[in-house]
């Protein structure tokens, strides 16, 4: 195991009062300073809490053009130029556009179906082209006196204000018993260097009306099919976990990730009947089960999306886990994940 691994590498620290939803001076000379050790882009994502894709596209973009070295000064430069506010608005300071759309407003058009007219009106003019959302902005945001506040009667809503959604932050706890998140697993279990730790999902089928079991274990990717011929609620799901995982030796089932579907409402008493720990990504971040999105896209060879999974025996699962756990797999050195867990069972 390389030295570096051993430790985790420092988070970056976030400036009092800085918004978490944009990248800050901090995290963008994290991202220097870990490049510069040669981390990985999804290291330097989970260090900062970030997608895989907001690092490498920072990276990308801000990369110095003869020798090629991430430049976080100049980058948050760049951010800071283009986010004063406030900024003046498109439909604002076209008044062409702006009669258009109080026109076709007062005509009780949808901002929608005006963005459509715009484009079939005036196709050579892009300055009259806006998308929906920006007449949306322009009719709720106080302040920017583009259109009537009054036009809002118009709307099929009939609202003045605009209805947020939920943020994350603020939802109801999912679950009876608090999840244990990702960010508490165990550092072996990310290194993949001990085998059992294991990584588990849903494939849906047609209409949402059955499902399919996936297991992955890590270290291996020997995965695992569980049977579900009676739905997919938490009951289900626990039973079947649990009768599928006591297959197993004790030592090869460590511990159990999983997103934070309504089908593991009954995590805790899967813990307790079978002494696995049960941990949650956060939500929508499907690449901390990286193993197991990839294992589900092989298996919908074999279990095509819009199909009833209903159909399928536990047998015939049993034959596909089968089939996959024979396959060569280049990130074992060609090895396949039958051949890593018997060399595991004889050790």
């Amino acid at each position: 195991m390389a030295p570096n691994r051993l430790r985790a590498p420092a988070q970056a620290e976030r400036a009092p009062g800085a918004s978490s939803r944009y990248l800050q001076e901090a995290d963008r000379l994290h991202i220097a300073d870990r490049l510069r050790d040669k981390a990985s882009v999804r290291a330097i994502a989970a260090e900062l809490g970030r997608s895989p894709s907001t690092i490498s596209r920072e990276i990308r973009r801000n990369r110095h053009p003869g020798n090629g070295q991430y430049r976080p000064y100049a980058a948050q430069a760049r951010a800071d130029g283009r986010r004063p506010r406030p900024k003046p608005g498109k439909i604002g300071e076209n008044a062409a556009l702006r009669d258009f759309i109080q026109d076709h407003l007062d005509k009780r058009w949808s901002p929608e179906q005006i963005c459509q007219a715009l484009r079939r009106r005036f196709p050579a003019r892009p300055e009259m082209h806006v998308v929906h959302e920006t007449i949306y902005q322009a009719l709720y945001v106080q302040g920017r006196g583009e259109l009537r506040r009054e036009l809002t009667r118009a709307l099929r809503t009939g609202r003045a204000r605009r209805k947020p959604h939920r943020q994350a932050a603020s939802r109801q706890p999912r679950f009876t018993h608090p999840m244990v998140m990702i960010s508490e697993r165990p550092a072996e279990v990310e290194d993949r260097a001990v085998p059992g730790h294991w990584e588990g999902d849903l494939i849906i089928g047609k209409d949402g009306g059955s499902a399919i079991g996936t297991l992955v274990e890590r270290s291996t990717r020997y995965v695992m099919l569980v049977h579900l011929p009676t739905g997919r609620s938490a009951e289900h799901m626990r039973d079947a976990l649990q009768a599928t995982v006591q297959a197993l030796p004790a030592h090869l089932v460590r511990s159990l990730t999983w997103d934070q579907g309504s089908e593991m409402a009954a995590h805790h008493a899967f813990s307790v009947a079978t002494d696995i720990p049960v941990y949650f990504c956060d939500p929508g971040s499907p690449w901390q089960r990286g193993s197991n999105e990839n294992t589900n896209g092989l298996l919908r060879q074999y279990f095509p999306k819009g199909t009833d999974l209903s159909v399928h025996s536990r047998d015939h699962l049993d034959a596909v886990a089968v089939e996959l756990n024979g396959r060569p797999r280049k990130t074992l050195g060609w090895e396949t994940p039958a051949e890593r867990l018997r060399t595991l069972l004889a050790a």
